[in-house]
């Protein structure tokens, strides 16, 4: 009986050693803050894209226009030693200004898709009436771009993490910046020991 008791046991030991995975899970609300680790997350996208959105739609180029200025949204240079996705930022900023309703935009990543259509649609097998033809599309007003920056400072088990995204809205007619902002955030860690 003491054998089996201690094969057992060690069967056990075994089996609480082996691979771990997480197999359990349920929706939250991706507004909610996460900071489970001191990496860029979704609750610091968020919170800056707001404030700068905000701030532009609220800047004299955009809230003084007689119509919705067109604008381009490019790239955002990804200046931190993490691997972020600057293009979900730039998208989350593209579709909060879009529901501003204060702009309206030219697609610079539908261009290839575009202009593939046209020669398709210019190839004889479309209805003349129905077809677009090269040369009518809308120019930009306004290139939004910018950098995301990160300053990483740690001593002993504490570890501050600073973020900060500057947007900047150039008129495309002049090239001269019209407006620029930037948002913030800092982030404080500290470190400890993990437990199951």
């Amino acid at each position: 009986m003491l054998k089996l008791t201690i094969l057992v046991l060690c069967a056990l030991s075994l089996a609480s050693c082996g691979p771990r995975a997480f197999t359990k899970g349920d929706y939250e609300n991706p507004e909610t803050t996460n900071l489970l680790n001191d990496q860029f997350s979704e609750s610091d996208m968020q919170h800056m894209s707001k404030k700068l959105v905000d701030s532009l739609v609220a800047s004299k180029p955009i809230a003084k226009a007689d119509k919705p200025p067109v604008v381009m949204v490019t790239k955002l240079e990804n200046k931190t030693d993490e691997h972020i996705d600057t293009q979900s930022i730039m998208d989350m900023i593209k579709v909060d200004l879009g529901k501003s309703g204060a702009v309206a935009f030219v697609d610079k990543e539908a261009r290839d898709d575009v202009s593939k259509e046209y020669d398709y649609q210019n190839s004889g097998m479309m209805d003349q009436a129905t077809i677009h033809s090269k040369g009518k599309q809308t120019g930009a007003d306004y290139i939004i771009n910018g950098r995301l920056d990160s300053i990483t400072q740690e001593v002993g088990k504490d570890k501050t993490v600073y973020y900060k995204i500057t947007l900047y809205l150039t008129n495309l007619n002049t090239n001269v910046s019209v407006w620029q902002d930037h948002d913030q955030i800092r982030k404080v860690f500290q470190k400890r020991r993990i437990s199951e």
